[in-house]
């Protein structure tokens, strides 16, 4: 199972493909096949970002062909301007994502932090060092990427049959 992994924002979105890999004993490793960040100069309009966050996903699916995708849930904000623009950011690479049929699926950022630091709470320099050594990436992630690295890798633990995980979640309806 291939899985597109988006962190959004509008000026800097995090993006990771992330796919399991068996070892020698059978069990499952995971492997970053790309990640990165989506960067929108500070002075394009709001527009303009969400058409480039929307074409940069398009060609991560084109070059990558993920099965699935997973996506930050809605966090609290306390500016519903703020709150408007993530959710629009969100909406762009939803939509490219769906464009291309893929399942969505969207995880809480403590629900992510949880299952790949060990805590909800975790600071996202611990959430980079962890995909640096959970991935076997030679050099850390910046923290947009490390973020959407990890959302892969919680999407990759929720499914895996031999992990004690919280109940699945279910694709998001559109």
């Amino acid at each position: 199972m291939r899985v597109l992994a988006i962190d959004p924002a509008l000026r800097n979105t995090g993006f990771a493909v992330i796919e399991p890999v068996l070892t020698p004993a059978g069990k499952p490793k995971y492997r970053a096949l790309a990640y990165g960040v989506i960067r929108n100069h500070r002075n394009l309009r709001q527009s303009g970002c969400l058409v480039a966050i929307r074409e940069h996903i398009v060609e991560v699916i084109r070059t990558h062909s993920p099965e699935v995708c997973a996506v930050e849930g809605v966090i609290f904000v306390q500016s519903y301007k703020t709150a408007i623009t993530m959710g629009a950011a969100r909406g762009a690479a939803i939509l490219a994502a769906a464009e291309h049929g893929l399942e969505i699926y969207e995880y809480a950022p403590r629900r992510v932090k949880q299952a790949v630091v060990g805590k909800g709470g975790a600071a996202k320099q611990q959430v980079a060092f962890m995909m640096r050594a959970l991935l076997d990436l030679t050099e850390t992630p910046e923290a947009d990427a490390a973020d959407a690295l990890a959302i892969g890798m919680a999407h990759c633990y929720a499914r895996d049959p031999n992990r004690i995980t919280a109940a699945a979640d279910q694709p998001v309806s559109l």
